[in-house]
């Protein structure tokens, strides 16, 4: 049976991997967006851009032509298939968005939700002269503003991570602040230790020490609780269980794996490209000096599908390890 450490004694939340901006038509989204997407180098998506490309019309001639409601469900059936999505967006999305309550669980789902709050005045001064924004086209737009800013307020409220009031903020101010705030939502950690690590304080007490493997699972618990981030651990003296859990680290939200193969290192091929398949940061740890034992041991076929190896650190490698994929996410 594999060895599985998991939730201990503290509350964990999963790191989602999208950063989704909310916020009232003219807040700042897309500025914001691809600022954000230089400093963090993800991709951005504009949600109403992809609807426009998809059904060749503009917002206002959807509007026009369909009526707001088949709007309102193209946003939805959008978010639905950006749930399911494997890889990481910067993404914002409209402004009304956020006002179906299936929507709000649905962005919640998708990533992290940054709410872009402004004042009225402030969205009137940047949008007074746009004639795209079909909910504006009225003889008041800023009392229609304010109207909708306050029909939204408690929608956007609700649905969001991270509240930014943006009307006096520059936008590197507001950036920082979104990879700041983002910075401390826990993330999800994934230790891999292989064949033989259940044995630690049995085999080779020369080469690996006297602490025994629940030392181990103990230490990374604490390392757990002092960084505030969910760290499962995971072990198999089974090369196929090692692939499942590497592959399953895929689908559920993993943002970093720490891999001690154990022998697998040097000639698991299989393990090296299950590696080699997933786009977080990867740290190979040893726990010897696998560089002054044998000939075998100094060649890794896994280490070339990781980001970083560490070797001849004692058990205070494994945090090492931990404390990299941390600053390499941010």
């Amino acid at each position: 049976m594999p060895w599985e450490l998991g939730k201990k004694g503290f509350e964990t939340v999963e790191r989602k991997k999208n950063i989704i901006l909310i916020g009232f038509m003219g807040s700042g989204k897309t500025t914001v967006g691809l600022k954000l997407s230089y400093k963090m180098r993800m991709a951005v998506e504009d949600t109403d851009k992809l609807i426009e490309r998809r059904e060749n019309k503009t917002i206002r001639e959807i509007f026009e032509e369909n009526g707001e409601p088949y709007f309102r469900r193209l946003e939805t059936e959008l978010l639905e298939e950006i749930r399911e999505r494997k890889y990481a967006r910067i993404l914002s999305v409209g402004g009304g968005t956020p006002i179906n309550p299936v929507n709000r669980r649905l962005l919640k789902e998708c990533g992290t939700v940054v709410y872009l709050r402004v004042r009225p005045e402030t969205v009137y001064e940047r949008l007074k002269t746009d004639t795209t924004r079909p909910l504006l086209q009225c003889e008041e737009p800023l009392s229609r503003i304010r109207e909708l800013m306050e029909d939204r307020k408690e929608a956007y409220e609700e649905c969001a991570d991270i509240i930014i009031d943006a009307d006096e903020l520059s936008l590197e101010d507001i950036v920082d602040r979104i990879v700041r705030e983002r910075g401390r939502i826990p993330m999800k950690i994934l230790v891999i230790n292989g064949p033989n690590l259940n044995f630690l304080g049995i085999r080779e007490k020369s080469v690996y020490g006297t602490q025994d493997y629940q030392y181990l699972l103990d230490l990374i618990q604490k390392k757990a609780e002092e960084t505030g981030n969910e760290i499962t651990v995971f072990q198999s003296n089974h090369e196929g269980g090692i692939i499942d859990r590497i592959q399953e680290a895929y689908f559920d939200g993993t943002q970093g794996i720490v891999i001690n193969p154990g022998a697998y290192t040097h000639y698991s091929y299989a393990i090296r490209d299950a590696l080699a398949s997933i786009t977080v940061p990867k740290v190979e740890i040893h726990i010897s000096d696998i560089t002054r034992r044998e000939e075998f041991r100094k060649v890794s076929v896994t280490a070339p599908a990781c980001d970083k190896q560490i070797y001849g650190q004692g058990l205070d490698g494994y945090l090492q390890a931990i404390d990299f994929v941390i600053e390499t996410n941010f």
